[in-house]
């Protein structure tokens, strides 16, 4: 389908207009040229700073159907000195989609999701951020995967995927699942900078794990990381769970991971017991 400006037109025309005005030529770099009639920057100054010219720019500005490279609207987002949130909405606007961006580690979990967690007890739970690290999880996912006993440092999904013998034999079917975790993580290396602690990362997991070394270098892409896991709970048991991922800030890439029994699977009310501390 051919992209067109029609639907965004007349917000596109007001949202630049209104950025410019509130750019002072001095601001912009340029020399001071005493009263204006209208505020900030005239149209053909933010062309001849974004390198295009006037009547290309003035069409943009009005919406006509013309090409746009990410390439000069990352120009122009510099020229109207655009924030973060406002170089996205830009985005949106005229390329109608957003931008490519190379996101860095987030380590804060906002509260509420903290009380979202507490409030399911008897549902795993835990929080990932870009990197994999565990940043926060209820009791019973710590109940199974024993989060809070490892040293923050070595709290990550990855390495303990692929370092730690208790995890590997906690998934039944260990080589399937890590082979379809470490593609649904290869989706967020892409979001990650080349010089990043995700990369970090991966080259210290190439040095301590043939498997995973191979399994990374096969360049394998799955679909989404979701559906069921079978587990095999120390000092409970075999269970099966339904697992998926909730996106909790899709700006810093923070995720929740859920579990939830299988209806079907008979292990589901002694499992919710287990929690709970009953005796069977």
């Amino acid at each position: 389908m051919t992209r067109t400006l029609a639907r965004t037109r007349d917000e596109l025309a007001a949202f630049l207009r209104s950025r410019r005005e509130r750019i002072s030529p001095e601001q912009a770099g340029l020399p001071a040229s005493g009263r204006r009639r209208t505020p900030g920057l005239r149209r053909e100054e933010v062309a001849a700073l974004a390198g295009v010219g006037l009547t290309w720019y003035t069409w943009l500005e009005q919406g006509r159907e013309i090409g746009v490279s990410p390439g000069f609207l990352d120009s122009l987002c510099r020229v109207l000195r655009l924030d973060a949130t406002e170089r996205r909405h830009l985005y949106l606007l005229t390329y109608q989609r957003a931008p490519a961006e190379q996101a860095q580690t987030w380590c804060v979990v906002p509260k509420v999701i903290h009380r979202l967690m507490a409030d399911m007890p008897l549902r795993p739970a835990y929080v990932l951020n870009l990197r994999w690290d565990v940043l926060a999880w209820n009791s019973a996912a710590d109940k199974i995967f024993n989060f809070a006993d490892k040293p923050a440092e070595q709290r990550n999904l990855l390495w303990m995927l692929f370092t730690d013998e208790k995890m590997r034999s906690l998934l039944c079917a260990w080589e399937q699942q890590a082979i379809h975790m470490l593609s649904s993580f290869r989706r967020d290396f892409a979001h990650a900078s080349t010089q990043s602690d995700v990369t970090e990362l991966v080259r210290s997991l190439e040095k301590v794990s043939t498997e995973f070394k191979h399994w990374w270098n096969r360049q394998d892409i799955q679909g989404p990381c979701q559906g069921i896991r079978h587990l095999d709970i120390p000092s409970f048991g075999n269970i099966s769970f339904e697992h998926t991922t909730l996106t909790v800030d899709a700006d810093r890439h923070l995720h929740l991971s859920y579990y939830a029994p299988c209806l079907e699977d008979p292990a589901q009310s002694a499992f919710e017991g287990w929690l709970l501390g009953k005796a069977d």
